[in-house]
């Protein structure tokens, strides 16, 4: 379904970075597929093994250096996979909203039982926060200074990581609001929650994002003197806020010991989309991410949460209603 391909093969000075294109002058390029990929889902975005067959090719950048080539495009690559799961988000909570919005129990419509909006209202405030982080970082990406280029690095590799830990879980969420209609191919659940695990897996699953974050921090001190000023930005604006930072930069004064990698990156991340709520969203949307996410008042599944501000938080899925 791609027009150019993207590829490395090895060249007399190395691994090389390669354009095979799909189509030339006189036809198709000698492109031969030799399956397609039964996949868990994104099947319309079809994944093929596939074997050169003396393709004509287009070399990309210096022989030898093909994967610093193709590190340029994964990095591009990964603010999609970092932004992806709000689209997906988004989708499920729309559905569920008008869901509830539409059954009744017990003479009440589901969207005016406490319990449920307590769950939306939650489940939301994870979508509120990968957007703003998302197009926060996206915004680091057509900075044109070294200072903005290295928080970009740093910053798409934590909201990818926290995105897409959360995605699965509003969309499953979201399925079991619907209850049992949420699980037939009827409705757009089944074919979203297929969805949610995959730009976890792209362009570096958990472990590799992990790794990634603490290699980019130990060789390029820009990164750290970013994040610090991220966080640095919000700070005198929630005691809460500057409290957990406070502690953090206590508990890890430099970067942590390799297995405590997944609870760091989890940790800045929440971090820093505290900062950019704080700083660009709702006093309503802020508060209750920093009051959930960042003081730990909320147990360990979606809707524990105490008292939020449930009429501001779903206000934006209730206006798209």
């Amino acid at each position: 379904m791609s027009d150019g391909f993207l590829t490395l093969a090895q060249a007399p000075q190395g691994p090389t970075c390669f354009l095979v294109p799909r189509w030339l002058d006189g036809g198709r390029n000698a492109i031969r597929i030799q399956r397609l990929k039964d996949k868990l889902g994104n099947r319309s975005n079809a994944s093929a093994e596939i074997e050169y067959d003396r393709a004509y090719a287009l070399q990309i950048g210096e022989q030898g250096r093909g994967v610093r080539t193709i590190v340029e495009m994964i990095h591009h690559t990964r603010l999609d996979t970092a932004i992806a799961p709000a689209g997906l988000m988004r989708a499920a909570l729309s559905e569920a909203y008008h869901w509830v919005a539409h059954r009744t129990a017990f003479q009440k419509r589901l969207i005016d039982q406490p319990l449920m909006r307590a769950v939306l209202a939650d489940m939301t405030l994870d979508w509120h926060g990968t957007l703003a982080l998302g197009m926060y970082v996206a915004k680091a990406f057509d900075g044109k200074t070294e200072d903005a280029r290295a928080f970009a690095r740093i910053g798409v590799a934590l909201a990818k990581f926290l995105a897409n830990k959360l995605c699965p879980v509003v969309v499953g969420e979201a399925m079991e609001i619907l209850g049992g209609m949420g699980y037939v191919e009827d409705t757009p659940l089944p074919m979203l929650f297929r969805e949610a695990p995959l730009n976890g897996i792209w362009e570096g699953s958990g472990n590799v994002i992990c790794l990634d974050v603490l290699r980019t921090l130990a060789r390029e001190p820009r990164a750290q003197q970013g994040l610090d000023a991220e966080f640095d930005a919000a700070a005198g604006q929630d005691k809460r806020y500057d409290a957990a930072l406070r502690a953090h930069r206590d508990r890890w004064p430099r970067s942590p010991p390799e297995a405590e990698a997944r609870w760091f990156v989890e940790r800045t991340a929440q971090l820093l989309t505290a900062s950019v709520l704080i700083r660009h969203s709702t006093d309503a949307i802020a508060g209750a991410f920093v009051g959930t996410r960042i003081t730990g008042d909320r147990g360990h599944v979606a809707g524990a949460v105490g008292n939020l501000e449930t009429d501001k938080i779903l206000s934006r899925l209730a206006a798209a209603e």
